[in-house]
């Protein structure tokens, strides 16, 4: 216990002892030595015990693989010398492991597993001393850090953060570099102190985790300083942000729950920084190519072999009795050998269901040509004619009524086209199937009755119409609805022609479904080649396991074995899955000499085999592996040998084969004679092959890959190999490339898509000069491969699951193996893995997507993603962007059961895939990144000159002339004088109406009214609250002419009103402490209030929260007696202060500013000028009366200018949303005032309401102008969906504009009656990035558009600064606004004058150009545009574009960003996001996004909020937090407070849904 208290003590060491070497103070050597002796204690044991904990799970996993129970999924991928190199990847990554934080999920979510696991103690118990709970939780946080760094769960390696160009040489030096981390960039990340909350004396700060992450030499991260505040018994917190400062007395540090901070800790260990190489442009423009293109490295392997020469396959030859036609055939053996079996068909037990003789198949197949031809229509209207295409559709189980369909359509000459039986509307690949159907034109389709008896029905009982499918007639081919032909029809049986046969479909990589089309002489010669290449015999026996629809099915078992008289056994799908042994016990009985199967029947007999002793499988001349071309089939066909070798297989009976359904089959291993050598292997270097070149393996067997040849070309077909992309290239020999052929035995075309068929089926290849070597077209397969010694044929892949990544190629199915050969395999279904790549941000990206087993808890699976990933690193050099797990059984299915790849892919992108656990790492794998900027330093005079010369004019802009008061009524310089004035000159003139939910006016003042109501609150305060002149009064009142009244009473007594929201009854335990800080930090002598909420302030529930005994006096202004005051006051001169105006900001700090008497009038006046004011006018102001304009339109503006206020309080909208809009209509308002939160209540709420307001008689057409009061950039998208929803009710579109207002001048802009119409402009993102403004085209990618905030108030100047050098800048230019007004605030009201912050904010000058004038800096960004519009003098009109708060900027990669921007980016990547935030913490983006939908739809979010954030804005976002709607904290005037988001983040108050950490 000892040793681990005094832990805080240390890292507080090595902080310090880092700044002294960072200031110069120590050496590197010193340091290092220090810093060593400093760690000791902690570095050896955490290494010996990591290296135990994983070599303990490697051995356990072994144990638990020897005894497993047979009953594993497919395991085509299973190689045990391949597990062995995985194995071998991961211990070399055991030395070097970093601790991976693992996702924090709500236990609600999923409940699949507790999260204890990973969740530090709670020990913020209060009933212990002080001490000892200190003690405890130093112990308690020290064994959670060690923990963290040594638990293998979540361990990754530090390989795996490492960018590929280095981590090989890395891997022998990461201990010593992380022992000598360099120091650097220290005070870049160094934000202790500067997001603290603003708090009182006596009030509590919420700890956060502050941690400095200092970049090494290398680019690493290595932490300093990562103990919770909680750990320092007092910390003294100052508050210096500037915006306001507040200094603050210690704190005591209060626990809590750290478990997201820990985390992030964890995942900043992991994260590898950018480098960050110097830049020789002070601006990076548009014509510079933006990606980071990867310089070639010299050692990659090329190419050296010389040009390879076409193979030829050997002569096929002429057999006399082959017949002219497969129809012929058929004729043939159905009258000679009618009782001879020609199919047999299992049940559902594996048993013989029925067997269909050669006579019989004859018979029923004529007369469904009869029927098809001459029974569908009448005799002048057939409904088929010969070349018309049929569908059928039979199931997999069926195969007697497939084949009789199949030759049915033969013999009447029309094209069959079998696809899959649709089994509902959601099948996976429905609608490309309609898109096959429509592209051959097809409008019949041949079924059975069990089949369309179990078809999807409407409830009417007809048949769905499937989403994409053309109108299909229904054919139901059961012999008793065949009609016999008649005497003198027989069929015609033409000799084979070029004439399309049959259509095969093919699902491409992208998912279109196409129809292959084989023609009549292609069939014929392609069942010729097979009987030459397999030696087929009349009446021998075939077992086939295939599907019978397509490819090796059909050609072997339904084409082929009709021309050969040979009897087919066909075990369905549904049996095998039953019984996976059914194949072989069906080889055994019958003594068939052919079997036909996959690399999974291997697998599943070879798994079942110890059920059956007596199988024999010596009768077996031919086992042919149709998948032999996947690499990883070597392992399958050894293992079965392996087994069952014992039962009679010979090892050269086993054949592994290629084909692709456009070149039909490509090649074919011979069956070979008894004891002839079998054919060599050969082990490649993955490395080369991921070059594309062909390396044999010897020094790392790691990355091996070992592959068999699947024999030689087919007889009569001529073969080369080219370049996969581009021109078709021949290769070289040692060159990976895709197979071309050349054969009469192939497709002909894709049916009815002539583009697409003349770049797959009309390739001639071109020599290395470009020339073409021949005429003779060739047909691309679609399979990459090489020409091995003696013309054997090898096969690495196919281009469909080919992903090019950073210009390197990888296999998917090599992917999945390492990922299986991760022991243990608990987790995940072996054969439900898949592998696909996404387009990211100008490169392919890898996605790896599995089927969790409902039993894997959350560390296991967690702990075998991470190993995924080291391994895939490991062997593969290549990084997983994402790795997903999805519940069981979920994945989109193919018909016979396999993954259907892109239909998972589709629903990965639009985030329906819904994982239950998932993985990000675009850390590692986004290599491509634009180099971050470094901004050289130019001094302000440099940028002046360089305007002047590029002929841009200085970026600055100012409202008309304040002009002379022309009203002598209104040149007093008092707003208490203008109130009594109007008192008497015109007593009952309204002033104010105040409406409520129902639109009665429940409360008016005359002028009499309101100075009679704040004179008796003068009275009572002089009586009463014993107050001094200049003393501070809290008004805290509800919206409403209270409010307004006692504003009054405070100027008439001689005190400054100070309007505080009140705190939310149904929340006080959150809104309470904000109003006792105002109180507290104004230091307030009294407090005006309502009876109500005088007991509220009193109340138990309010002692909870805050110390109730310390209020200043409170007056209850309710009921006063009517009593005058003995004087009414005056102040001395018009720089007195008139009011404090405090408000929080939207980074969370609570700043007031003090306004004087002379800024008040000014500022009357100017809006009175700008929206031309007057007694007669009507305003009606939807707004919270507390800070800023709002406050000034509701309190101040009338009461100046003598127009009548209609108040409506914003909260009654809650309660009656269209109580605004009918108050513009019934009381026919010409200018009304409201917030964006006002504006979205009405467009989300009323959106769809329009035609019952229109009914209700609510007209708009009377408002010429709807002001929105922000400070902020103008919500363009809003105001535009505002206008346009209620453009039907006669609202004006240009009637909708914005102002701007800031906390040193509450208003800046205002969209006045005489001013142009307020523009919009697009900008260049990119540019923004770089502090320019470019202007570009509606519509050009990369464009954001901004609208002015409103015509520039009368008397206001604005000037764009650089914030750095405080010189100005030019039109081009995003810079700060500075603004010079005469009702500018006067300073930042702070318990001790901060002089140097109110210069530097208020009363500040320009370092160049005009250096007398003082400014105020308003603290946003923005940039001035001369337009084309005249204003009222007749000059060109000068707009402000407000682009975003200073203090909100990201710095990031050296560029800045505004969070609005990466926000709207995020809303829109997934309809389920309703609201979201963005902060950075240390060196991460954090991205906080509120899930409308279901729960489950939590973690699509994860991969498509990175996605989108990296396309739009090339950063990777480091966590991505998704939590309810309304977590997201925003102010009353609709803004984020993304700070308080962060801070609450930090610490662990958020209770997310789930946390993923992109590591």
């Amino acid at each position: 216990p000892a040793v681990q208290t005094c832990l805080p003590l240390k890292t507080l060491t090595l902080f310090y002892l880092s700044l002294f070497f960072f200031a110069g103070d120590i050496t590197q050597k010193g340091y290092e030595k220090k810093r060593a002796k400093l760690l000791a204690a902690y570095i050896p044991q955490t290494q010996s015990k990591s290296s135990f904990s994983l070599s303990l799970s490697l051995s356990s996993t072994r144990q638990h693989r020897s005894h497993r129970s047979g009953g594993a999924r497919d395991e085509r991928y299973r190689s045990d010398i391949h597990t062995e190199a995985v194995q071998a990847a991961l211990a070399k990554h055991k030395e070097e492991k970093m601790p991976m934080p693992m996702p924090t999920k709500r236990r609600s979510a999923f409940v699949q597993s507790p999260m204890d696991n990973c969740t530090p103690p709670d020990t913020s118990s209060a009933s212990e001393d002080e001490g000892s709970l200190r003690r405890r939780q130093a112990a308690v946080s020290a064994f959670w850090i060690n923990r963290s760094i040594q638990g293998s769960s979540t361990s990754s390696s530090a390989s795996s953060t490492l960018s590929h160009g280095d981590s090989s040489k890395s891997h022998n030096h990461i201990h010593s570099q992380n022992q000598t981390n360099v120091l650097a960039d220290v005070l870049a990340h160094t934000r202790i102190g500067t997001e603290t909350h603003t708090l009182s004396k006596n009030s509590f700060l919420k700890p956060i985790a502050y941690i400095n992450v200092y970049s090494s030499s290398r680019g690493e991260s290595s932490l300093v300083f990562f103990q919770h505040i909680r750990e320092l018994t007092c910390v003294c917190v100052c508050v210096c942000v500037w915006g306001g400062v507040i200094v603050c007395d210690c704190v005591l540090g209060v626990p809590v729950n750290s478990r997201v901070s820990t985390k992030i800790q964890q995942l900043l260990n992991t994260l590898k920084r950018p480098k960050r190489p110097p830049l020789s442009e002070f601006f990076l423009d548009d014509a510079e190519q933006i990606v980071e293109v990867p310089q070639p490295d010299p050692n990659t392997p090329r190419p050296e072999g010389r040009q390879i020469i076409p193979v030829k396959g050997e002569p096929l030859g002429v057999v006399s009795n082959w017949p002219p036609a497969l129809q012929a055939a058929l004729a043939r053996w159905g009258a000679t050998q009618a009782k001879s079996p020609a199919l047999t068909a299992l049940d559902i037990t594996g048993k013989p269901l029925y067997t269909l003789t050669y006579g019989k198949l004859w018979s029923r197949s004529l007369k469904l040509a009869y029927t098809l031809l001459n029974k569908l229509g009448t005799k002048n209207e057939p409904v088929l004619k010969p070349g018309d295409r049929v569908a059928l559709v039979y199931p997999n189980s069926d195969p007697g009524m497939f084949w009789v369909a199949f030759y049915g359509c033969l013999l009447a000459e029309v094209i069959p086209v079998p696809i899959e039986v649709p089994l509902s509307q959601k099948d996976a690949g429905n609608q490309q199937i309609g898109f096959l159907l429509g592209s051959c034109g097809i409008s019949l389709a041949l079924t059975s009755e069990v089949c369309l008896k179990g078809l999807p029905k409407t409830p009417s009982g007809e048949i769905l119409q499937f989403k994409g499918w053309p109108r299909l007639r229904w054919v139901v081919t059961d012999t008793k609805y065949l009609t016999k032909p008649s005497k003198d029809w027989q069929p015609h049986i033409p000799t084979a022609n070029s004439d399309t046969a049959y259509i095969e479909y093919k699902a491409s990589k992208e998912g279109t479904v196409m129809g292959v089309a084989v023609s009549k002489i292609s069939m014929l010669t392609h069942c010729q080649a097979l009987t030459q290449a397999c030696n087929y015999c009349e009446g021998e026996t075939l077992v086939n396991v295939l599907d019978f629809k397509k490819d090796m099915g059909l050609w072997h078992g339904v084409l082929t074995s009709v021309m050969n008289r040979i009897h087919t056994i066909s075990v369905p799908y549904s049996v095998m899955k039953a019984c996976p042994l059914s194949w072989v016990q069906r080889v055994n009985v019958s003594k068939a000499r052919v079997a036909l199967v996959k690399c999974r029947d291997l697998h599943w007999a070879m798994m079942a085999h110890r059920d059956q002793k007596d199988i024999n499988l010596s009768s077996l001349r031919m086992l042919i592996v149709a998948d032999g071309a996947n690499p990883w089939s070597v392992s399958s066909c050894d293992a079965f040998l392996n087994v069952f070798q014992s039962h009679g297989l010979k090892p050269e009976v086993i054949c592994p084969c290629a084909s692709s359904t456009e070149a039909m089959t490509v090649a074919i291993r011979r069956p070979g004679a008894r004891g002839a050598p079998l054919p060599a292997r050969a082990i490649l270097s993955m490395g080369g092959l991921s070059h594309g070149v062909i390396r044999v393996n010897t020094e790392d067997k790691n990355s091996a890959l070992t592959v068999q040849d699947v024999g030689h070309v087919m007889p009569g077909a001529l073969m080369c190999i080219v370049k996969p992309d581009g021109p078709p290239m021949l290769c070289k020999t040692d060159e990976i490339g895709e197979i071309v052929l050349n054969s009469r035995a192939g497709g002909t075309m894709y049916y009815g898509l002539p583009g697409v068929t003349k770049n797959t089926f009309e390739v001639i290849p071109v020599n290395s000069g470009g020339t073409p070597i021949g005429e003779i077209p060739f047909t691309r397969t679609g399979l990459l491969g090489f020409v091995g010694p003696g013309s054997l044929v090898f096969v690495v892949g196919k281009t469909e699951g080919l992903l090019l990544v950073s210009g390197r190629r990888h296999n998917a199915d090599d992917l999945v193996a390492t990922a299986l050969a991760v022991e243990p395999i608990k987790t995940v279904y072996r054969g439900r893995i898949a592998v696909f790549s996404v387009m990211v941000f100008y490169d392919e990206r890898i996605v790896m997507v599995a089927e969790q087993r409902p039993d894997a808890s959350e560390e296991d699976s967690f702990q075998w993603m991470s190993r995924v990933l080291q391994a895939i690193d490991s062997i593969h050099q290549v990084g997983l962007y994402c790795l997903a797990l999805v519940p069981a059984n979920t994945l989109p299915k193919t018909p016979l059961g396999g993954i259907h790849m892109c239909e998972t892919k589709q629903r990965f992108l639009e985030g329906s895939l819904h994982p239950c656990n998932i993985l990000m790492c675009p850390h590692t794998c986004v290599t491509n990144l634009p180099k971050p900027r470094q901004k050289q330093p130019v001094g302000p005079a440099s940028i002046m000159v360089g305007n002047l010369v590029a002929g841009k004019r200085i970026a600055q802009a100012a409202g008309r002339e304040l002009g002379l008061i022309e009203d002598q009524d209104l040149s007093r310089k008092f707003l208490s004088e203008a109130l009594q004035w109007r008192a008497q000159s015109d007593p009952d003139h309204v002033l104010y109406i105040l409406l409520n939910a129902k639109g009665a006016a429940v409360s008016t003042a005359t002028c009499l009214q309101l100075h009679k109501r704040a004179e008796k609150i003068t009275a009572a305060l002089l009586e009463r609250g014993g107050i001094n002149t200049g003393d501070n009064v809290v008004l805290l009142y509800p919206p409403g002419i209270d409010l307004i009244a006692s504003f009054y009473g405070c100027l008439y007594a001689g005190c400054i009103p100070v309007t505080v929201r009140p705190p939310h009854l149904q929340n006080l335990s959150a809104t309470l402490p904000t109003v006792r800080m105002i109180i507290d930090v104004s230091k307030a002598a009294c407090i005006l209030t309502t009876q109500t909420l005088m007991k509220t302030l009193r109340s138990k529930e309010a002692a909870a929260s805050v110390n109730v005994k310390t209020w200043p006096t409170i007056i209850d202004t309710d009921d006063l007696p009517r009593k005058r005051p003995p004087h009414i006051y005056k102040p001395p001169t018009a720089e007195m202060l008139a009011y404090l105006d405090f408000s929080v900001s939207t980074t969370g700090m609570l700043t007031g500013v003090k306004i004087s008497h002379a800024a008040v009038s000014a500022l009357c006046r100017s809006i009175k000028l700008q929206c031309e004011l007057y007694s007669s006018r009507q305003v009606a102001i939807c707004l919270d009366p507390y800070c800023g304009l709002g406050f000034v339109l509701w309190c101040l503006s009338s009461v100046y200018s003598g127009h009548q206020s209609i108040l409506i309080p914003p909260m009654e909208l809650e309660s009656s949303l269209p109580l605004w809009l009918s108050t513009l209509s019934q009381y026919k308002i010409r200018d009304t005032f409201c917030s964006y939160s006002v504006m979205e209540l009405c467009t989300k709420g009323l959106g769809t309401q329009t035609e019952a307001l229109k009914m209700r008689g609510v007209n708009l057409s009377c408002v010429r102008s709807c002001v929105v009061v922000a400070e902020e950039r103008p919500r363009l998208a809003l105001t535009q969906s505002f206008s346009k929803l209620f453009k039907d009710l006669g609202l004006s579109p240009r009637a909708v504009s914005t102002a701007f207002g800031s906390r040193v001048n509450l208003a800046i802009c205002l969209q006045g009656t005489t001013g142009p119409d307020p523009s919009t402009v697009y900008v260049d993102m990119k540019s923004l990035r770089h502090d320019r403004v470019r202007l570009v085209e509606r519509g050009a990618p990369q464009s954001l558009p901004l609208m002015e905030s409103g015509t520039i108030l009368p008397g206001v100047r604005v000037i764009i600064v650089n914030p750095e050098t405080k010189g100005p800048l030019g039109d081009s230019h995003l810079g700060e606004i500075w603004v010079n007004s005469p009702h500018n605030a006067s300073g930042y009201y702070t318990i001790y004058g901060e002089e140097s912050l109110q210069a530097d904010h208020f009363n500040t000058r320009l370092s160049f150009g005009e250096p007398h004038t003082l400014w105020a800096r308003t603290g946003y960004l923005g940039f001035v545009r001369r337009t084309e519009l005249l204003d009222a003098s007749g000059d060109r009109h000068d707009a402000l574009f407000v682009v975003g708060y200073l203090d909100e900027t990201l710095e990031l990669r050296g560029l800045r960003y505004h969070p609005i921007d990466i926000e709207t980016s995020v809303s829109r990547a997934h309809r389920s996001i309703a609201e979201s935030a963005v902060f950075t913490w240390t060196n991460l983006l954090v991205v906080v996004a509120e899930l409308s939908g279901s729960e489950q739809e939590a973690l699509d979010l994860v991969p498509l909020v990175t996605n989108v954030v990296l396309e739009e804005h090339h950063l990777i976002v480091g966590v991505v937090v998704i939590v309810d709607p309304g977590v997201i904290p925003i102010n009353s005037r609709g803004e984020k407070q993304r700070m308080h988001l962060r801070d609450s983040f930090l610490a662990d108050q958020l209770d997310p849904i789930y946390v993923a950490y992109n590591m």
